[in-house]
């Protein structure tokens, strides 16, 4: 059982093809035998975004190593207002430390962000492999263990305005304030502060499985009650189009900062979790195209000429090459024979006459 579970864990990385660093390509099979090469490729399209109506969907998979009495989520615009919408997100008692299972796929979900940090062509293969991959959610438990949960899993989604927010995660229940809002930090004992964290997901936009995010798989271990967690992120709206689907989601980058807080020292601000994003005035339109059956004829045709011209001049070359072999060892077989001196010092080139002998 163990064994098929660890295969189910290593399907993510061998369905989405994340390692071999030459562009993707398909060969299909028909009923008579015969394969058909076509390589597609992706296109990428800029435009100014010019939807300020729409709702923006935060999709949310985070677990915070505090129980979930002690810490509250919410999500502030950029007027500092409280979006209402975070009563969707769901609080589930959780334990912390993974089990076997779950390290090895987070170990290859970690070990994919690095690949795709290198090799940034590798994007376009997860773009193609999309709703065909495994879900990159993270496995539930296979084991029972008796410990009791220590951690708090925070899941869900917001729907939240098109314009620059925090949401963050600190001490305390988040109350509604007429300047803002506010946490219940007071209630909670400061030694119980631990935002040691691991983000199972994290992305923007419609949901789309097999999309691999740039936070998928991170985890942060604090080593002070008083630490803050920061991510930076920049969101660009981004239409896809594959052969596979068609999806309005959004694609982002991230810039990642820690620090102890510390006012004596001048380190000011609020332990917690916090994720301040903003959006791109762009919008990305990614398209899987393919090459025109003339483009493809073309090239098959000049393929198949090069092929018979190469051959045509290596048979010349061989052949030249065997017949002056063959001159030299024709030349080798007529070599004349050595001449016979005289003794007045002149040479006799004709070759001895046979006497005959009589009796």
């Amino acid at each position: 059982m163990r064994r098929l579970n660890r295969k189910k864990t290593l399907s993510l990385v061998k369905e989405l093809d994340a390692f071999p660093k030459v562009p993707d390509s398909y060969v299909e099979t028909s009923a008579s035998g015969g394969t058909v090469y076509q390589d597609t490729w992706m296109k990428y399209e800029y435009e100014v975004d010019k939807d300020f109506s729409s709702k923006l969907r935060i999709n949310i998979d985070i677990t915070v190593a505090m129980k979930c009495q002690y810490i509250g989520a919410d999500v502030l615009d950029l007027a500092e207002t409280m979006v209402a919408s975070a009563d969707g997100l769901v609080y589930e008692p959780a334990i912390f430390d993974l089990s076997p299972q779950q390290k090895e796929w987070q170990r290859m979900l970690q070990l994919i962000q690095s690949r795709l940090q290198e090799e940034h062509s590798l994007q376009d293969v997860i773009f193609k492999s999309a709703f065909k991959s495994a879900s990159t959610a993270l496995p539930p438990r296979e084991d029972d263990s008796s410990q009791p949960p220590d951690a708090c899993r925070i899941r869900g989604h917001l729907y939240v305005n098109k314009v620059a927010g925090n949401f963050h995660i600190t001490v305390g229940k988040a109350i509604p304030h007429p300047r803002g809002h506010a946490h219940l930090a007071a209630l909670v004992n400061h030694d119980s502060y631990n935002f040691s964290h691991r983000i199972d997901h994290l992305s923007f936009g419609e949901l789309v499985p097999g999309i691999i995010n740039p936070l998928d798989g991170t985890e942060k271990i604090a080593f002070d009650h008083n630490q803050m967690f920061q991510y930076f992120i920049t969101i660009v709206p981004t239409k896809l189009h594959t052969y596979k689907i068609s999806a309005d989601t959004h694609q982002f980058s991230v810039t990642e900062r820690e620090r102890v807080i510390n006012h004596a020292a001048g380190s000011h601000g609020v332990s917690g979790i916090f994720m301040k994003y903003d959006l791109s005035s762009l919008m990305v339109t990614v398209t899987e195209e393919h090459m025109p059956f003339w483009q493809f004829f073309v090239r098959l045709c000049g393929i198949v000429g090069g092929i018979f011209s190469t051959t045509g001049m290596l048979h010349g070359i061989g052949k030249f090459i065997v017949e002056i072999i063959y001159c030299r060892f024709r030349l080798g077989a007529y070599k004349p024979v050595s001449s016979v001196p005289f003794e007045d010092g002149h040479t006799d080139n004709h070759l001895p006459l046979l006497e005959n002998n009589t009796h």
